[in-house]
């Protein structure tokens, strides 16, 4: 298998060290920066002449850049890339200039699983947290309903329907496998309605919930978003979080939008701002996909 030339991390790419030491068998030099470029022209100059190039969700990889890097051959993405629009990388500029773009998914599922059990048992036992109803309340017989059933979205699922949970879901399609298991489709509106937790699931840069769904969703209801931004529209969710009734959780600010400087110190807001599927062991299985992308790419 041949090696790149040059290869060059732009900026902070989160491979665990013995990811970074396997780098030396695909490229013959490698050059590190461990901080983002503050420009274009800077980022331009740390790429130079090298014909590959790794990058997390910043820099932006504009076509700016590239045609500026004539011998770029290779981009590998260290984060998620769910579609051409949501990515970091101009994926139409390279794929008509002969650059291979690859990026990666699903490597930090189950600790997002694991925050959402966790925030679920300590809103509804009151753990340390306003208890949400007048008793405790368990998570068997709860009404749960996602919105975008993904690879995350059924891994929570399932878990949660193994304690208990009624589970429905909205998505661009029918499941039939998790039909099999129980879950079961709803359009959103109805999802909105009928469920006492509402998890958003969405794609980086997906905003499903406007004006009229918040009207079908209603008040005292618990809302979680485990999309990488928001799922809401702005002000309809500050609106939303604004009764006391509703609680508000994400992992991180992100997750929360814009409006979370005016929300984060309201006691039905939980919001750790950590992300929760970056574990120890997501970042591993995070390397070895990057790693994988690089072997596929020389092999091409």
């Amino acid at each position: 298998m041949r090696k790149f030339r040059k290869l060059v991390e732009a900026g902070p790419v989160g491979l665990q060290p013995w990811a970074e030491e396997k780098l030396a068998e695909y490229a013959c030099e490698i050059i590190r920066y461990d901080s983002l470029p503050q420009s274009e022209d800077e980022l331009i100059s740390r790429i130079g002449d090298a014909d590959a190039l790794l990058v997390r969700t910043l820099p932006l990889v504009p076509a700016s850049v590239m045609s500026r890097c004539r011998n770029l051959e290779y981009v590998g993405m260290c984060c998620s890339l769910y579609s051409k629009e949501s990515a970091n990388v101009d994926i139409d500029y390279a794929e008509k200039h002969g650059i291979t773009v690859y990026g990666i998914r699903d490597y930090g599922d189950k600790g997002v699983t694991e925050f959402v059990i966790y925030a679920l048992v300590r809103i509804l036992h009151g753990y340390d947290w306003p208890l949400w109803r007048s008793r405790p309340k368990e998570i068997t017989g709860m009404r749960i309903g996602f919105v975008g059933f993904g690879t995350s979205g059924q891994m929570t699922a399932r878990m949660l329907k193994a304690m208990g949970a009624e589970i429905t879901y909205y998505a661009r399609s029918v499941k039939e496998d998790c039909e099999k298991e129980g879950m079961h489709y709803q359009d959103l509106h109805t999802l909105l309605q009928e469920s006492e937790i509402v998890i958003t699931c969405l794609n980086k840069g997906v905003i499903l919930l406007h004006e009229e769904e918040f009207r079908h969703l209603g008040n005292r209801k618990i809302m979680i978003n485990t999309s990488i931004g928001p799922a809401a529209d702005m002000a309809e969710l500050k609106k939303w979080i604004c009764d006391d009734s509703n609680i508000f959780i994400s992992d991180t600010a992100g997750g929360v939008g814009d409006i979370w400087p005016e929300v984060r110190n309201r006691r039905n807001v939980l919001c750790p701002d950590v992300s929760a599927g970056m574990t120890e062991e997501a970042y591993d299985l995070m390397s070895r996909k990057v790693l994988d992308n690089i072997e596929k790419a020389l092999r091409k």
